[in-house]
């Protein structure tokens, strides 16, 4: 079961923010009732926003390898944004 959620966030990161937004306190905890950087993370970075909870949900410190992990979570959110725009480039 957490493999198929793991392969929900990565897949739809949106619909997993939204899920744990509306049925969950696991996104108020991580950013203290934030609702500006939710609604960011959800519109620009969705699976940074979900790394980032990850990790303070977990009490892990965003230091040292733990950095790293959430340094991979900024590029494939930047990556899937340029990949639409390479795609659609392509098109016309």
């Amino acid at each position: 079961m957490p493999c198929l959620f793991l392969l929900i966030v990565v897949t739809f990161p949106r619909l997993a923010l939204a899920l744990l937004f509306f049925f969950s306190t696991y996104l108020d905890r991580a950013y203290h009732s934030n609702f500006l950087a939710l609604l960011l993370g959800f519109v620009f970075l969705p699976l940074t926003t979900l790394t980032y909870a990850w990790m303070a949900n977990s009490h892990i410190a965003a230091a040292g390898a733990n950095l790293i992990v959430l340094l991979i979570a900024v590029i494939l959110d930047l990556g899937l944004v340029g990949g639409g725009y390479r795609s659609h480039r392509s098109r016309t």
